[in-house]
């Protein structure tokens, strides 16, 4: 058992029967009334993220996770399989536990947090960017560069992000996992 003085991003607790991720959190003393830690939540398993408040000093059950890299092999229907970099072993995980699958690609490493009392995987983490080649967008007109506007494009995965309007095929662009929104293109 923990109280809110543990409650820091990315750690791993047990909470409305679930266990939850902190994504984001602030302390916050009032100045009238007792403190209390607001924060944003993500459940692990449905990906689902909640604001929660907790009061200051209460209790919660904190998790222990431990991160191993793994490299992605390949695909199977909603199934992916990794294997581990140190030992060669492979494991199986489903779609739903992977955090923007659609920008994986094959022999991509990803971070995998397993509940160390268990060993149970619970759940996978691209990196925080990725760069993939464009596959497939319409030409942007000449002279169109004067707003923001974006047009769709296909990666080399399969998934669609929006782009803007100088983006062509073949150019490639880096991408942010979280929001699954285009950064920049790559020279």
């Amino acid at each position: 058992m923990g109280s809110t003085t543990d409650i820091k991003n990315g750690v791993c607790m047990r909470f409305n029967n679930g266990i939850w991720t902190v994504v984001e959190f602030l302390h916050v003393k009032p100045g009238k009334g007792p403190a209390f830690v607001r924060t944003k939540l993500k459940n692990l398993e449905s990906g689902k993220v909640v604001d929660n408040t907790f009061p200051s000093g209460a209790k919660i059950d904190v998790i222990r996770v431990e991160r191993r890299k793994y490299q992605f092999l390949y695909k199977e229907g909603d199934t992916y399989h990794m294997m581990d970099t140190s030992n060669y072993e492979q494991i199986t995980i489903e779609k739903n536990r992977i955090n923007a699958a659609d920008f994986l690609k094959e022999e991509d490493t990803v971070e995998m947090l397993f509940n160390t009392a268990d060993d149970s995987i619970l759940t996978c983490e691209l990196r925080a960017h990725v760069e993939l080649e464009v596959t497939y967008t319409e030409p942007g007109l000449k002279g169109d560069t004067a707003t923001n506007a974006l047009k769709p494009a296909k990666v080399e995965t399969g998934a669609e992000v929006k782009v803007p309007l100088f983006i062509s095929i073949g150019d490639r662009v880096k991408i942010d996992t979280k929001k699954g929104a285009y950064m920049e293109r790559v020279k």
